[in-house]
């Protein structure tokens, strides 16, 4: 059985049309891939996904916060990402 701790830190999986409009927006948007690595959460409300409700301490780590680049990190190509579109779907769904 999870620990509460565990249970805090689990993430549901994203909804797959979240999932592919985020994967579509960064195979061919470049200001929606500028805002992904400035700010990952907002690029993925920008994709549709709603941050969960509740009080913070109840609310596992946000997904942008998880996905958050970080400095020297570089995207993808658009390219890449469409080639191996159905690898990140299975990771992000």
């Amino acid at each position: 059985m999870a620990t509460r701790n565990q249970r805090k830190q689990a993430l549901p999986p994203l909804d797959p049309k979240v999932v592919r409009r985020f994967l579509d927006l960064m195979s061919t948007d470049n200001e929606f891939r500028r805002l992904f690595k400035k700010d990952a959460q907002a690029a993925l409300v920008k994709a549709g996904w709603k941050p969960p409700k509740g009080p913070p301490d109840e609310i596992p780590p946000q997904y942008g916060r998880c996905m958050q680049m970080k400095p020297g990190q570089s995207i993808a190509s658009k390219a890449q990402i469409a080639r191996d579109r159905a690898k990140y779907e299975a990771l992000l769904a």
